[in-house]
């Protein structure tokens, strides 16, 4: 059988694969946990994904503050940190990335095409809110689409989709049937084009060639707000239809 996903603190509801397993909002296909952990000034979801029997786990996007919320997760699961994957190089996404490198020792992966916001993020300064700070990481694995990386005994796909920013990654898992979007695709909303490197055309393009080409019941778990599908947003995606 393939190992699964469930989801737990407050996930959304959401169609396909996945099934109740039978406490609160948690949903399961078995296997890997993911722990849905929205954090930061605009509440960014990151995602930690935790395998007890491998004990490892694996952190996509790292909010300002996430540390705090990671930190119990793997101590109670008995699962050490091993990788940060960032779907892109926005603050709101990257802000606690250093924290969670110098407490874990995680390889850091992304896109090459966001390097500068990542490594550099002074660069960012003309859309950060005020008061904010961002401190560099350095990104250890550069990643690029078609790319696969073995992670807790599944072996995840990388679909670059470009729009929103230059290096935005989206993560599939066929055998779970589920997708981390970051902010290329929302439920009933895409990501903002007019920040620098935001291009419309070029977010419907990767949109239509690299998520809803994915099965319609796949799971997408984004980086705001709650879960989708790809056959929910193929048909009632305001922005970019089928």
């Amino acid at each position: 059988m393939a190992k699964g996903v469930s989801v737990s603190a407050g996930a959304a509801k959401v169609k396909g694969n996945f099934r109740r397993c039978g406490c609160g909002g948690n949903f399961s296909l078995c296997g890997v946990n993911v722990h849905v952990l929205p954090a930061g000034p605009i509440q960014t979801n990151a995602y930690l994904l935790t395998s007890r029997p491998a004990g490892g786990a694996i952190l996509i996007d790292a909010p300002d503050g996430v540390w705090a919320k990671v930190d119990p997760v793997l101590r109670a699961e008995g699962c050490r940190l091993t990788g940060l994957w960032l779907t892109h190089g926005h603050w709101d996404h990257t802000q606690g990335a250093a924290e969670v490198v110098r407490r874990t020792g995680a390889e850091v992966c992304a896109h090459r095409a966001d390097r500068p916001l990542i490594e550099t993020p002074e660069v960012m300064k003309s859309f950060l809110m005020p008061g904010l700070t961002v401190e560099g990481v350095r990104v250890d694995r550069w990643l690029d689409d078609g790319d696969t990386v073995d992670a807790l005994g599944e072996t995840v796909q990388v679909r670059h989709v470009p729009g929103h920013c230059p290096g935005s990654l989206m993560f599939y898992f066929p055998q779970a049937g589920a997708a981390f979007s970051g902010d290329a695709i929302f439920r009933g909303g895409i990501g903002r084009t007019d920040l620098p490197g935001g291009d419309f055309d070029q977010l419907e393009r990767s949109i239509r060639s690299r998520i809803y080409t994915l099965p319609d019941t796949t799971a997408v778990f984004p980086g705001h707000g709650e879960a989708t599908t790809v056959g929910d947003e193929k048909e009632g995606n305001p922005y970019v239809g089928a």
